[in-house]
């Protein structure tokens, strides 16, 4: 797929993405907060490298963080610093790859990249060149914070669609509701996934599809491609033990 398939994909849906949640505001206190926990510093220089809309970036600034989001996605980037607005908070954003970040050399004390962001870049040279660029804007001793899906279990059982999530308007009531179709590729490690979202459409449904691909990118393989980038002792952390929705990667950035 081309490199601006990823962009492309988050474009599309930056407008809707806060409907996945059934509440998105709880959401980003929850994982702001789980977040927080494992910063454990006060007022700490945080890049959400793979910010999104803004779901852990604002629930981080709500702990006091000083925090600076990019994306890939100019769109999301910028709804980012909106929502962030909206709610008496900064932001900073911008749009820009994680391979290629515009920062100098140690400016963050941590660099977040959540919500299985980094499994977009479908070979190894591509991640490590993303976690390189993670350590390298990281001061010494800086704290990586990575998610992704639990990679383990999805290998095993190799599903073919997610659960649907059901998304209630605080205002009307009205419903929509989002679930994923994926395809495995021959290589036993890949998938296309196709994001649809039903909306209510006066009595009617209105259908959204978009696509992309992800690396089911194990935790043993990510724990080695950050070594690689001069990260020390990388670990996980579980959601039982976070609070957090996902499988974290946690490690230091090498001095």
């Amino acid at each position: 797929m081309p490199e601006t398939s990823v962009a492309h994909f988050y474009d599309e849906l930056a407008d809707d993405y806060h409907l996945i949640y059934p509440d998105w505001d709880a959401s980003i206190r929850r994982q702001g907060a789980a977040l927080d926990a494992l910063v454990g510093q006060d007022r700490a220089a945080v890049l959400d490298c793979a910010c999104g809309i803004g779901t852990q970036a604002i629930g981080l600034a709500l702990h006091g963080h000083s925090v600076t989001g990019t994306d890939v996605s100019p769109r999301s980037a910028a709804r980012a610093a909106r929502e962030a607005a909206r709610r008496g908070l900064s932001l900073r954003t911008a749009a820009a790859d994680m391979r290629r970040l515009p920062f100098t050399d140690g400016r963050f004390d941590t660099v977040v990249c959540a919500d299985n962001a980094l499994p977009h870049l479908l070979t190894e040279q591509e991640v490590r060149a993303a976690l390189t660029e993670m350590h390298r804007v990281m001061r010494p001793a800086g704290l990586l914070l990575v998610s992704t899906r639990p990679y383990e279990d999805l290998l095993r059982d190799r599903p073919a669609s997610t659960p649907p999530q059901v998304h209630r308007a605080a205002d009307d009531g009205e419903r929509t509701v989002t679930f994923q179709l994926w395809r495995w590729h021959d290589d036993g490690e890949r998938y296309d996934m196709e994001h649809f979202q039903l909306l209510p459409d006066r009595g009617e449904w209105r259908v959204k599809v978009r696509r992309t691909t992800y690396w089911a990118l194990t935790r043993n393989r990510l724990a080695d491609l950050a070594a690689e980038a001069g990260f020390v002792e990388p670990g996980w952390r579980m959601p039982q033990e976070t609070g957090f929705f996902q499988p974290l990667l946690v490690a230091r950035a090498g001095t």
